[in-house]
């Protein structure tokens, strides 16, 4: 051998036993009140921040007060530049819990388990993770966010690292039946392929006021208009305007609740891929037909499959900015370069919402390789296949929320696929999974993602099931039946529509309230509807609460009673104000058109009387405030115009909810410069 072979060979042996460097400690900055920051190597210029162009709630977050000390020891968070990886440790404690790490639907603490966060219809077969976000919030009262666009592991407490002071002791397997296959780690790591990876810490003292950071630092939740806490209905795939009014009439000839409808791919003159205009056969008058719905005040909201057919009037001026793949054989717009951005909103603004479009349903923005695109797909903007993946979903709805915003018109949606730092966008998450357990789970973890769920009602093999789908379904973000495969109705289960009417109603009836805690979202970043994990700790995922005050326990089809864990305080039976317990487990056995609803002692629940309509409420609408228990009630009001955005001037109401000496109903403005829409106040009292 040559002197050269040899000195490389030398020099080879000792790289491959060079000792492995530790990773250095993270140096973090304070960014705004009780959020840190902190870099591993070169950051992405295109991360889930500026994909979804988030900007921080600086005055809600000043509001939510701020935090000096770290609720972590920083000193033992470290970073390293490894094996191609940006990998980040933050420690853990023996008993802590993690909540969160995507739209999971599944369980609820995720200690002890690995997440690959990669936007996944499928996911293994498990989970489906049409929102990979990687948050997670602790049990301690502190949320980390990883703020990468790629996807990305999360080793939550699994993986023992070398000589860590935080390892459990080791056992003899021969000898010590407490031998453990998955030692506990005393850290989480977080493991992205990429040159760098930025991360917020961000405070509580609880770990709700943490997520509330987190949603706030994303500019705060999305306040839809009043119209769209009404109710949703999809028509069928091929509906003409004909009998899309057939079917509103229906509804009103029946008396049960309406407020938008969905047009599914037959509103356009093809799909998969699609055309982006109307189908001359079906709707030879758009403007005409969305007129004739809006004087009866009924919404539209358009389905899209947002990849473009040949033979679209899109194609040709969005083909410089087409990846180099397709979806069903339709080209994908790179929405990161503004011209193609800037065609995709004017064409929609021409075609939808110039015309009365109210908003839009992205589909197909979830799923691996085989639905979408391949990893190495090319895109113009240089960016990778599968960090767009990750973003496609919102880059979609930050487009359309920006042409809603310049029409001056709120909007809200629905969206297949989302990710972090999305919490202010519009848009609801809907799947093709149809598993009522996991529809439930779905709703009380998509809080804990930054996201919003829509378990909407497709079809049942009975008219029990109908009936506790549709429960379930009015006590989400959308309440939403989708009948685009088979035209099912609310009353195609002779024999149940009573119950499902009543379901129906009480979701307009809760409207004051429904709309106060979207304002609590938007303002404070509290979700609207919280996982136990966030109310008190628990691990529950199948029941939850909803705003400040009613507690939510949906029941399954062929199930006559379930179990109920009471949050510490007296809470009392919604209907009738029956007390219910106090900190313990129940049993109920409620009727079916019962949905199993508990309130807070002291609570005033803001209500109003049954309408065919959430859109159509009137300056002057009474109120009726429901009284629970024996203690001093008090409740909180949210108001103002229900459409535009004078609200970000201060056109809007807070009010606090009380009852004077006398029996009767006050409301007392705290903030804001905005009118009240409502007017007589009843007082419907169910003391103890």
């Amino acid at each position: 051998m040559t002197l050269f072979g040899i000195v490389t060979a030398f020099m080879a042996i000792s790289t491959l036993s060079a000792p492995l460097s530790p990773p250095k400690t993270l140096q973090w900055d304070r960014v705004a009140p009780g959020v840190w920051r902190a870099t591993i190597g070169r950051k992405d210029k295109l991360n889930l921040i500026s994909a979804a162009a988030a900007r921080p709630a600086k005055d809600a977050l000043k509001k939510q007060g701020d935090v000096e000390t770290p609720p972590i020891d920083l000193s033992l968070a470290s970073g390293e530049n490894v094996a191609g990886h940006a990998v980040a440790r933050i420690p853990l404690l023996p008993d802590e819990k993690l909540y969160g790490l995507g739209l999971q639907m599944h369980g609820s603490d995720r200690r002890g388990g690995v997440y690959h966060l990669r936007m996944d219809h499928y996911s293994g077969g498990k989970d489906r993770l049409h929102a990979p976000t990687p948050l997670y919030i602790s049990s301690k009262g502190y949320a980390v966010f990883f703020n990468t666009a790629r996807p990305i592991s999360i080793y939550a407490g699994v993986g023992n690292r070398l000589g860590s002071p935080g390892n459990p002791k080791s056992r003899d397997r021969n000898t010590d039946p407490a031998w453990e296959a998955q030692p506990a780690s005393d850290a989480v790591e977080a493991s992205v392929q990429a040159p760098g990876m930025e991360v917020f810490l961000f405070a509580g003292p609880t770990p709700m006021d943490a997520l509330r950071r987190y949603n706030l630092f994303c500019g705060g939740g999305a306040l839809p208009p009043r119209w769209a806490l009404g109710f949703w209905h999809r028509v069928p795939l091929e509906a003409s305007a004909e009998e899309v009014t057939r079917e509103t009439e229906e509804f009103d000839r029946r008396s049960f609740p309406l407020d938008v409808v969905g047009l599914e791919p037959g509103w356009q003159s093809r799909s998969y891929p699609g055309s982006f205009v109307w189908s001359e056969k079906r709707f030879p008058d758009p403007a005409g037909f969305l007129k004739k719905l809006g004087d009866d005040n009924l919404r539209v909201n358009l389905w899209e499959n947002p990849y473009v057919a040949e033979s679209s009037p899109l194609y040709t001026p969005l083909k410089p900015f087409f990846a180099s793949h397709t979806v069903w054989l339709g080209a994908v717009p790179d929405l990161t370069i503004p011209k193609a951005a800037e065609i995709v909103r004017q064409h929609h603004k021409s075609v939808g919402i110039d015309l009365g479009v109210s908003g839009y349903k992205i589909d197909e923005v979830d799923g691996v390789d085989v639905w979408l695109w391949p990893d190495h797909a090319a895109f113009p903007s240089g960016i990778p296949g599968d960090q767009m993946r990750q973003i496609y979903g919102v880059l979609w709805q930050r487009e359309l929320e920006t042409l809603f915003e310049d029409s001056g018109k709120r909007t809200f949606g629905l969206v297949r696929g989302s990710n972090g730092g999305a919490s202010r966008f519009p848009f609801a998450i809907y799947s093709d999974t149809y598993d009522h357990r996991e529809y439930v789970t779905g709703i009380t973890s998509a809080g804990l993602a930054g996201v919003m769920w829509c378990a909407e009602a497709r079809s049942a093999s009975n008219g029990e099931e109908w009936v506790r789908r549709m429960q379930t379904a009015v006590l989400s973000h959308i309440a939403q039946l989708n009948a685009w495969a088979d035209g099912t109705k609310p009353w195609s289960f002779p024999g149940y529509e009573e119950p499902v009417k009543k379901a129906m109603q009480f979701r307009i009836e809760i409207l004051p309230y429904l709309y106060t805690a979207f304002a609590q979202y938007h303002y404070q970043g509290t979700p609207v509807i919280r996982a136990m994990s966030l109310v008190d700790g628990g691990d529950e995922t199948d029941q939850y609460l909803l705003g400040d005050d009613i507690l939510v326990a949906p029941m399954f089809a062929g199930t006559k009673s379930r179990k109920v864990r009471l949050p510490h305080g007296e809470w009392f039976d919604y209907e009738t104000g029956k007390r219910v317990g106090d900190g313990e487990t129940i049993e109920v056995t409620p009727a079916l058109d019962k949905i199993p609803l508990f309130v807070r002692n002291g609570a005033l629940i803001p209500t109003i009387a049954p309408q065919l309509r959430a859109g159509t409420l009137r300056k002057g609408t009474p109120i009726i405030l429901r009284s629970y228990g024996n203690q001093t009630p008090h409740g909180a009001l949210y108001d103002d115009d229900g459409e535009t955005f004078a609200y970000r001037k201060g056109r809007y109401s807070w009010f606090d909810l009380s009852i004077d000496k006398d029996g009767r109903g006050v409301m007392t403005k705290r903030e804001g410069d905005g009118s009240s829409l409502y007017g007589a106040i009843t007082v419907q009292s169910f003391a103890r």
